[in-house]
């Protein structure tokens, strides 16, 4: 039996784009839900995974599967749908999982031959059972998986190519922030996996590099963060020789031994939502970790970098709470913060999120010709009416916030403190370059956007 798995590309998502600009190999990741899915495939089916963010085969020179799997973001669904059709009218079965087919079943069981909502890997040995006997359901519930039962990854799938390998350590969220869909899709208890699995998993990458793309690395509770530097420390004792980053939240920077087994582990960089420069973006937001009263987010981020430890700061722009000058303000407190990378996302209503039922209640999705407009979802455009601001000047506090950050003059400033402290200035040199690089991508991307869409759009919301 042949299985393909595939992870449809975004051709508006620039930082696959690598042959315009070679920084993006630096972030472009494995796809590791389907490299999860191959490690729980029998060993009578033969398995190709196929990452269409480096490369898109020709799939007719490909032999005929017996099964097609994918998966999909939102702004990955329209060609989700499209690598679909092709199969299916080659007469194979297209069975579609991921964050997108759970929030949108209705949409998605229209297009493909079976759906799995939820998370796969308790339901994926009985779609393939269910394969080979020719009896595959119409839907699969896979609920939450048992993390203690998870084997392995197949690291030995993806060809050479990426800068970064990929592993998971943890699952769930109890934040629920109003943007966020991880609450609803992974559900709101922090489950983790046993520790000797994921040192056992970190041995079989072969990359040097590795993201681990858990949500939050190290949780919100004291037995979260016991478990984390327990984590650390086997790691550690393992002697990996791997450097990793990770997503965490701004509470990483509060426990001084926390922050030292980190780094003694291996890790040289983490990615911290700060979300909104304002406590009323904040509040909004529902980031309540950001809100503690005293919270110095320049001495957090100055204690992490301490440890020889880079940070990227996540902003999004586009809130009720924001004002014209939003980018600018923005890129003025990352640099009062210290961050070494700013990622800068509009605010998106994605399915599955509060702030969806409330925008799309409100009638201020603009892009709602679905399924085509999902491709606009990538929190790379804006997609929905903002409080303060026309499509044109929410675009412009974009280009403004990324243009301050990254002018040459912050950015050898930056590098040049790095280099000071010995704290990896040449990946901050090549982080810092592919943001400045992309930036002429964005401004081509909007300017298409504005020409095609603009007349969707009904100027500054009077909601």
């Amino acid at each position: 039996m042949r299985l393909y798995l595939i992870n449809p590309s975004n051709p508006l998502v620039s930082i696959v784009k690598v042959k315009e600009s070679r920084w993006n190999r630096y972030r472009v990741w494995k796809p590791l839900s389907l490299m999860v899915l191959a490690g729980l495939t029998p060993p009578e089916w033969e398995i190709t995974i196929v990452d269409e963010n480096l490369s898109v085969p020709d799939y007719l020179a490909m032999p005929r599967p017996d099964l097609v799997g994918i998966t999909a973001f939102t702004g990955q669904a329209n060609r989700a749908y499209e690598v679909a059709a092709h199969f299916r009218s080659l007469g194979v079965p297209v069975v579609m999982g991921g964050i997108h087919a759970t929030m949108c079943l209705d949409e998605v069981m229209e297009r493909v031959d079976s759906v799995v909502t939820g998370e796969a890997e308790r339901i994926w040995p009985q779609v393939l059972e269910d394969t080979r006997h020719g009896c595959l359901k119409r839907q699969y519930a896979g609920g939450l998986a048992e993390l203690d039962n998870v084997p392995p990854a197949r690291h030995d799938l993806l060809p050479a190519g990426y800068a970064f390998g990929a592993i998971q350590t943890t699952r769930g969220c109890p934040m629920n922030c109003t943007f966020c869909s991880v609450t609803a899709f992974n559900g709101a208890q922090y489950r983790q996996r046993p520790i000797p699995d994921v040192v056992r998993e970190f041995q079989l990458i072969r990359e040097k590099r590795v993201l681990v793309v858990d949500d939050n690395l190290i949780g919100t509770r004291p037995e979260h963060i016991a478990r984390a530097k327990d984590l650390f420390r086997t790691m550690a004792q393992a002697n990996l020789r791997k450097e990793w980053i990770a997503q965490t939240t701004i509470n990483f920077g509060d426990d001084e031994e926390l922050l030292a087994l980190a780094a003694k582990a291996g890790c040289s960089g983490v990615y911290i939502g700060f979300e909104s420069p304002s406590p009323e973006g904040l509040l909004e937001l529902r980031k309540k970790f950001n809100l503690l009263k005293g919270r110095d987010f320049r001495a957090s981020v100055r204690r992490i970098q301490r440890h020889k430890i880079l940070v990227v700061g996540s902003f999004i722009i586009g809130l009720d709470s924001d004002k014209p000058g939003i980018g600018k303000r923005t890129a003025d407190a990352a640099s009062h913060y210290g961050v070494d990378t700013l990622n800068t996302l509009f605010l998106t209503p994605l399915p599955g999120t509060r702030l969806w039922e409330q925008m799309k209640s409100e009638g201020r999705v603009t892009l709602d010709t679905f399924p085509e407009d999902w491709k606009y979802y990538t929190l790379t455009f804006p997609v929905a009416r903002y409080k303060h601001f026309s499509l044109d000047g929410i675009i412009e506090e974009m280009i403004s916030c990324n243009r301050d950050f990254y002018s040459m003059p912050r950015i050898l400033r930056r590098v040049w403190g790095n280099l000071w402290r010995r704290r990896k200035p040449l990946i901050t040199l090549v982080g810092n370059l592919s943001y400045k690089s992309n930036l002429r991508l964005h401004c081509k991307a909007y300017a298409d956007f504005q020409c095609q869409q603009g007349g969707r759009h009904y100027g500054v919301s009077e909601v």
